[in-house]
């Protein structure tokens, strides 16, 4: 049975750096998951200009309501998604109550979907960990009976290095390590940076994006859209249009930094391998075959702490363990094998039933004049 996951991500539209757009693919396209909802994390920071925000990350960013339109409309889904609080917690208690509603129904999206599901759930943090703190202190008891795990994208393999989506809600990452809840530790960083390799950390890259050229037509477009950081208000008919080859040229040019692809490795019940033949793919775990190698993508138990900075500590143990934490062997043969296994995967993804965003093979009658008088 695929798994039942709810995903909470940090995406924005248009994106300042649309990774979230190329990892949420995985779960619209991967049949081993079962995408129950999404909750889209914001943070004030990226809905300011620039001058006002953070350095970088040019604004103003709103939630990224458009790609989650677009991957509905390519797959035929109707997932549904919800806006988390913009205000970071203050205190690990915070229920956040006092936000406009609009910002209310991420949290209750999250609880709604839990309460609905028959079977416990995965819940996917990519962004800050507010909407599952807010969501978990308005109904403790329900997290206890229907999360199956909260696998925490966030965090440094150190306290030397205080990363990103630790600082948009440190209390957020404190509330939830130190809850007793069912928790997989993904740390994005080492203690240089979220950029350096480590065998804990999630971080890999690709030099460069020049194999979304041979995806499906449409999946091509949609990545196009995001990280050629289109503002074109048309964005479902930006799915059967090809973008100016400018637009494609830069983005296949781009060196691209991705943390999310072992959480959902995990989560997928898949497996990263390499063939006798040398070649590497990500398949069901259940479908490795004899000869092949394994590439370590694995949660180990470890005993985890909160620190008031909103980071972590961990230690791998098998006494005690309270959490478990990603581990990997060498990190550039990891590298190695996602940049063959992943596009890999990407390219046995297909809409099924795609017919174009408007019609599809129907075609209007002939043109009818405008209404208006008919003497």
């Amino acid at each position: 049975m695929p798994t039942p996951v709810i995903v909470v991500t940090d995406l924005y539209q248009p994106p300042e750096d649309p990774g979230d757009n190329f990892d949420l693919l995985m779960p619209f396209g991967l049949d081993r998951i079962d995408l129950r909802a999404i909750v889209l994390d914001v943070s004030i920071e990226k809905r300011e200009s620039v001058g006002a925000g953070v350095p970088g990350y040019p604004g103003p960013r709103e939630p990224g309501v458009i790609p989650v339109t677009q991957l509905n409309t390519l797959f035929g889904r109707q997932v549904p998604y919800g806006i988390s609080p913009f205000a970071r917690m203050r205190t690990v208690d915070d229920q956040l109550r006092d936000v406009p509603p609009f910002q209310q129904t991420g949290p209750e999206l999250l609880l709604d979907t839990l309460r609905a599901s028959g079977t416990p759930v995965h819940l996917m943090s990519f962004g800050s960990a507010r909407p599952i703190a807010v969501a978990f202190n308005r109904d403790p008891a329900l997290f206890r009976e229907k999360v199956a795990r909260i696998h925490l994208s966030a965090g440094s393999t150190t306290l030397d290095y205080l990363e990103w989506n630790v600082y948009l809600d440190p209390l957020a990452i404190i509330r939830l390590v130190d809850a007793g809840l069912p928790l997989a530790l993904y740390p994005c960083a080492t203690e240089v940076d979220c950029f350096s390799y480590g065998v804990h950390n999630t971080l890999w890259w690709f030099d460069d994006l020049r194999w979304i050229d041979d995806l499906h037509p449409a999946l091509k477009r949609y990545l196009l859209y995001g990280l050629g950081v289109s503002t074109r208000i048309d964005f479902l008919r930006a799915l059967d249009e090809d973008p100016p080859a400018e637009v494609a040229e830069r983005v296949f040019g781009r060196r691209h930094a991705v943390w999310e692809t072992a959480a959902w490795i995990e989560v997928s019940g898949s497996a990263l391998v390499r063939h006798q033949d040398g070649s590497h793919e990500i398949v069901a775990a259940a479908d490795v075959a004899p000869g092949d190698v394994v590439v370590r993508n694995e949660l180990v138990p470890c005993r985890a702490a909160s620190h008031p900075t909103g980071l972590y500590t961990f230690e791998p143990t098998a006494r005690t363990p309270n959490a478990h934490v990603f581990v990997r062997d060498d990190p550039r043969d990891y590298e190695r094998a996602l940049r063959e296994a992943l596009p890999r995967l990407y390219a046995s993804f297909t809409p099924e039933g795609w017919l174009g965003s408007t019609l599809g093979p129907l075609r209007d009658p002939e043109p009818r004049q405008y209404a208006g008088s008919l003497s």
